[in-house]
């Protein structure tokens, strides 16, 4: 699987879970044939920490599982401990959110609707910088880790494998001011630039749009893998959400067709945008 070592991991538990519910075991059955505790049988099905391929290999000779698809998922085991990019900015990225990230690197598709500020791959780096010295007491050098870490995130709408990101901003988002007018002016430029690239559509949900389904902001991830089901991501303050259940799936993807349908197209979006960045340059 192409992409970051978080997706080949998350690949890898879904291919393992797949193995063991095809022959019919149970996690504590697995366990006790290979003496291993059932949580452990678990956490590889989950992706929860790093696999060792030795122990893929007992699973799948175990299962019986041919040798050309063993070999593939011990491959995966052993690509899936590198780490990304953004592991060496430390605690610039919360472990929570590395996961993200993670996914966010190898996701096709990206569709997000955000309700307070905007989407962080769409960021200035003084917005950004505004916003990490909002959450906590942060020092000047966490905050610009922080801020380099929003940065190096957005080059992937550039690369020649940049996932295909479509957004729904809340028109409050664009109205709220982040530290000052003069950043609020730059970063709606940045937003008009970001929309003429032919992977990033833009859509503004305005103030009149009536009732919506939400209860705040979320992203539907999509993999180029057709057995790499979409995840859904929601933040908190403190820690973050992933739901990957068919049913939650569908609710969240059906939210965002709805969000987008309400919003204004995007070349209006584009008309607000422009209209609202010259109120803030006043």
């Amino acid at each position: 699987m192409a992409g970051s070592p978080t997706a080949r991991r998350r690949r890898l538990a879904i291919e393992l879970k797949k193995l063991r519910e095809e022959n019919g075991f149970t996690c504590s059955h697995v366990g006790k044939e290979l003496d291993w505790s059932s949580s452990k049988v678990n956490r590889m099905e989950t992706g929860q920490g790093r696999v060792q391929p030795s122990d893929v290999d007992a699973l799948c000779r175990f299962y019986g599982t041919p040798d050309e698809l063993r070999d593939l998922l011990k491959s995966l085991a052993k690509e899936s401990k590198t780490k990304g990019w953004w592991h060496a900015h430390g605690d610039a990225v919360p472990s929570w959110f590395s996961v993200y990230v993670g996914l966010e690197q190898a996701a096709a598709s990206l569709r997000s609707y955000h309700s307070e500020f905007v989407p962080g791959l769409l960021q200035t780096s003084d917005y950004a910088s505004e916003q990490s010295r909002a959450w906590v007491d942060h020092t000047t050098d966490e905050i610009q880790r922080m801020v380099d870490v929003r940065m190096r995130r957005q080059d992937l709408l550039m690369s020649r494998s940049a996932p295909d990101l479509w957004t729904v901003v809340h028109q409050s988002a664009l109205m709220h001011v982040v530290g000052s007018r003069r950043v609020m002016a730059d970063q709606l430029e940045r937003m008009l630039e970001m929309a003429k690239l032919k992977n990033v559509t833009i859509q503004v949900l305005p103030f009149d749009a009536g009732a919506y389904p939400t209860t705040g902001s979320f992203t539907v991830l999509g993999f180029p893998e057709q057995e790499d089901p979409d995840v859904v991501y929601r933040e908190g303050l403190t820690d973050s959400v992933y739901l990957e259940h068919p049913t939650d799936v569908a609710l969240y993807t059906k939210a965002f067709d709805h969000l987008r349908a309400l919003a204004l197209s995007p070349q209006r979006s584009g008309l607000l945008i422009k209209r609202v960045l010259e109120e803030h340059s006043q």
